[in-house]
């Protein structure tokens, strides 16, 4: 009996195999989240948007400044890993870059005699800009064309498992910790199931839980869904935090910029592995998994995740350079 117990108390912590599949940009990508596409704050295409504006007219500056029509639409531009098995590249096939140890190592283990669990998992952020890698709209300005590339992993990070040094990192998590503010939280639970999460609760992530501490431990393990969307909606806010990711402002067309605080209305996610979610609108972020995440996991082979990060893009369209364009093509 007490050999039993052992087994199972090291069930957590025995060394799993690194599992994924690279993702197909054909058939496991959500194409409808594209969508809605505004010009000129009218809606020329169906979905859902998070955000509204009312502009009709944008004006730039530079010399001569560039006047055009303000646009916006969704792109897909990363992909995010939440694993247990530490330098396992989940969305690029299973490839491990590395060996795990006993202390970098992911868990999901139980904390008390009623059931509550706690978990640990490691994150990896892709730039992933499918669009411009498919050479779709390839004379479209609007379109981000970095390279593939692996941005951030956590298992380099040694605030990502040290919750009191995060903390002195980001000090703000401090405020948060507290019953009244993690009761906001149902709020924007409520609005995010209803795909318009509230910006003005940054802490929140919705009915998954709060965006602090910026770490990889869940206190309160539901699922492998709710936490592996929570850690990936955590390294978004995370990353905006550091000021390495940036973003518009809703009536801002000309040049995103650095924003310190997260908006959430301007991001939505999709599951892409281990079952990919193809079909309907992708999920606001804070969305309850129980809308999208029934079963959408496996035993063994299904417990990591891959997650396409889909972002809003604001964009001022230059209607007098391809005007010039045709005129010159016409004349010649």
């Amino acid at each position: 009996m007490k050999l039993l117990l052992l087994l199972v108390a090291l069930i957590p912590v025995i060394e799993a195999k690194c599992r994924g599949k690279f993702v197909n940009p054909i058939t496991d990508i959500c194409w409808e989240c594209w969508f809605p596409i505004t010009v000129a704050s009218a809606k020329v295409t169906g979905g859902d948007d998070f955000t509204d504006y009312s502009k009709v007219m944008c004006t730039c500056p530079g010399f001569p400044p560039k006047v055009g029509i303000p646009m916006s639409f969704w792109e897909p531009s990363r992909l995010v890993d939440v694993t247990r098995s530490a330098y396992c590249l989940v969305g690029m096939g299973g490839i491990s870059l590395g060996s795990e140890n006993v202390k970098n190592r992911g868990t999901v283990g139980r904390i008390d005699e009623i059931g509550t669990q706690n978990s640990f998992y490691h994150v990896h952020w892709y730039i992933y800009p499918v669009i411009a890698w498919l050479e779709l709209l390839t004379d479209f300005l609007c379109i981000e064309r970095e390279k593939l590339d692996i941005a951030y992993m956590t298992e380099l990070d040694p605030f990502w498992n040290d919750p009191e040094w995060s903390t002195v990192m980001n000090p703000e998590a401090a405020i948060f910790a507290n019953p009244l503010a993690q009761a906001a939280c149902l709020a924007d639970c409520t609005a995010s199931s209803l795909n318009k999460p509230l910006d003005s609760l940054f802490w929140c992530a919705g009915c998954e839980g709060s965006l602090y501490p910026f770490t990889g431990a869940i206190a309160h393990h539901v699922g492998g869904l709710q936490s592996s969307s929570l850690l990936m909606q955590r390294m978004v806010a995370k990353l905006h935090r550091m000021l390495a990711l940036r973003g518009f402002e809703v009536s801002e067309f000309c040049e995103d910029r650095i924003q310190p605080i997260i908006q959430k209305t301007f991001y939505k996610h999709q599951l892409i592995y281990p079952t990919p979610l193809t079909e309907g609108p992708c999920q606001a972020f804070g969305r309850s998994d129980l809308l999208w995440g029934i079963a959408k996991t496996r035993p063994v082979t299904g417990e990591d995740f891959t997650y396409l990060v889909w972002r809003k893009r604001h964009c001022c369209l230059d209607l007098v350079k391809p005007a010039l364009a045709i005129a010159t093509d016409g004349a010649m």
